[in-house]
């Protein structure tokens, strides 16, 4: 095939995939037709899964596989495709990383529209540097981490990042940014104006949402992203080059490749095209060493060479292609922060001592040790929850739990017959459950308790009933007495108390959301009493 054929042929998958993965991100996310006959409370048996395989490219993912495994002694769902990626790259090099990652994708495209090195400069800063083995220090601190029971692969694995940054940054940012236009529209005195603001809010809203979507640390979140896609102006794949741990995975592999750059050196003039529209800094000219590790397949040098001196053929000999420079200094020092971090995310007593009560895990999570050792942090859980409750934490769960899934019942809650995000959890960190088993095990997440100096009630200030009108248990876990509360002003006032039955509460979170005392509302959930501690028990 030639090389302008491959090159074109890598641009169309490339697109092909990318696309592809936008289509699952957006379609993650409640059914529509749930939805547009959405009455306050989803159907009281139906099993809520979604049609499409929205995990599939954590599937592709062999980081994700391998980490699970090493951490968790757990074989993810779809696995064989991951190992499929290994098979691939063993054939054919770093083909994922040109053809098939979409955040591979992102990275070439924004190197491509407006690249800030040219000529010489280009020239120069492609050739191999010592900063490439950084991504080789990473990723043996993600594997020697997940050997000792941490799972850290998500923060940086490319798939992870790419759908937590479009999913709770990207997509929400623009969705607001949307609406503020579409209101300001509205208000327009011209007709035809208002018409069309609410035509586009129509059709957009399918994709950035129907609501303001918030999601804490989403600023964090959103400018990390933008930092790495900048890098690319300072290299071209800056992340792919340096920092990505699956791309070092993949690279350590790729040695087996049977796909080879064969080099003529007679036919080269040092016209340097190949190395300055080489996408991984791989040494396409042919008097230097190729650098197997570090080609992504892309096939620019092939392409541009005007003197026929580079070529892509397949060998079949025994002899293994150059083995990775991944340096004793990022072996050395991968292996102390893989075996640090670890012990350092105990410290702070958060897994062995006393949690934090606002750590309210997702329905159908596992112990805490072990929900640490499968949790990827890639945001599926958390964009596909129809109510926005389940947001990335920050300090709730410690250091060793940054950005893993937890509930905050002020901005949404957990709906009583919903189990979305164990259907969507890629490793099994959430628990596949029915809904029958939700309701009927029960899978308690947390405790509802009353603050009654802000009660309105109690506190004498006025009637109210409405958590115990939204609790959506059978029998209800709220529960009221009537009684007699005398006022500030010394007046009598009769009112219904509300108290909570621990027995029958699941901490799903409604009553706080409804709570007409806003900001901090009058009652509130904590993780105490849910049913995947035994160290986290109320009622014994």
């Amino acid at each position: 095939m030639k090389a302008r054929h491959l090159v074109w042929l890598r641009r169309t998958t490339q697109t092909l995939f990318l696309c592809f993965f936008l289509y699952l991100l957006i379609e993650s996310r409640l059914p529509q037709d749930i939805y547009v006959n959405y009455s306050g409370a989803f159907p009281a048996q139906q099993d809520l899964r979604l049609d499409l395989p929205v995990t599939f490219f954590f599937q592709l993912d062999p980081l994700v596989g391998i980490s699970s495994l090493l951490s968790g002694y757990h074989l993810i769902e779809g696995l064989l495709w991951g190992l499929g990626i290994v098979l691939l790259t063993i054939a054919l090099g770093r083909a994922f990383c040109g053809f098939i990652c979409p955040f591979g994708a992102i990275h070439h495209a924004v190197g491509w529209c407006k690249p800030a090195l040219k000529g010489d400069r280009m020239i120069q800063a492609n050739q191999k540097s010592s900063g490439q083995k950084i991504k080789y220090f990473i990723l043996i601190l993600v594997l020697v981490a997940a050997v000792i029971g941490l799972n850290l692969s998500g923060l940086l694995d490319p798939i992870a990042l790419l759908f937590r940054s479009l999913a709770l940054a990207v997509l929400p940012g623009l969705g607001a940014g949307l609406r503020s236009m579409f209101d300001a529209l509205a208000a327009s005195d011209i007709k035809l104006i208002n018409l069309l603001s609410y035509g586009a809010e129509i059709l957009v809203s399918p994709v950035f949402g129907y609501s303001h979507q918030a999601y804490q640390t989403a600023w964090f979140i959103g400018i990390l992203f933008a930092v790495i896609l900048f890098l690319n102006r300072v290299r071209p794949r800056f992340w792919c080059r340096f920092l990505c741990p699956l791309g070092a995975l993949l690279g350590i592999f790729s040695r087996f490749s049977i796909l080879r750059l064969v080099k003529y050196p007679e036919k080269c003039t040092q016209c340097n095209l190949c190395v300055k529209h080489c996408q991984g800094s791989a040494s396409p000219r042919p008097d230097q060493n190729w650098e197997t590790a570090e080609c992504h397949m892309c096939f620019n040098c092939f392409n541009v060479c005007p003197e026929d001196a580079l070529a892509f053929r397949f060998s079949w000999t025994p002899k293994l292609t150059q083995k990775p420079d991944i340096g004793k200094r990022a072996v050395l020092g991968g292996l102390c922060a893989g075996l640090s971090l670890p012990f350092l995310g105990r410290l702070d007593g958060r897994i062995d001592k006393v949690s934090d009560p606002r750590l309210i895990r997702p329905p159908g999570s596992l112990a805490e040790n072990d929900f640490l050792e499968l949790c990827q942090r890639c945001g599926l859980c958390m964009k596909v929850c129809p109510t926005n409750a389940i947001n990335p934490t920050l300090a709730e769960a410690g250091m060793a739990g940054f950005w893993t899934p937890h509930l905050i019942m002020t901005q949404g809650y957990c709906e009583y017959t919903c189990t979305l995000c164990g259907s969507v959890c890629p490793t099994g960190a959430i628990q596949e459950i029915s809904v029958k088993d939700k309701i009927e095990q029960p899978v308690k997440i947390g405790s509802a308790y009353i603050d009654r100096g802000r009660c309105l009630p109690w506190s004498g200030n006025a009637p109210c009933i409405v958590c115990q009108e939204v609790c959506p248990t059978s029998p209800k876990a709220i529960y009221l007495k009537n009684d007699v509360i005398i006022r500030p002003d010394a007046a009598k006032l009769e009112v219904q108390l509300p108290y909570v039955d621990l027995k029958r509460c699941v901490g799903c979170g409604i009553c706080e959301n409804k709570c007409p005392v806003r900001g901090l509302p009058a009652i509130r959930t904590i993780a105490a009493g849910e049913s995947r501690s035994l160290q986290n028990k109320i009622l014994l």
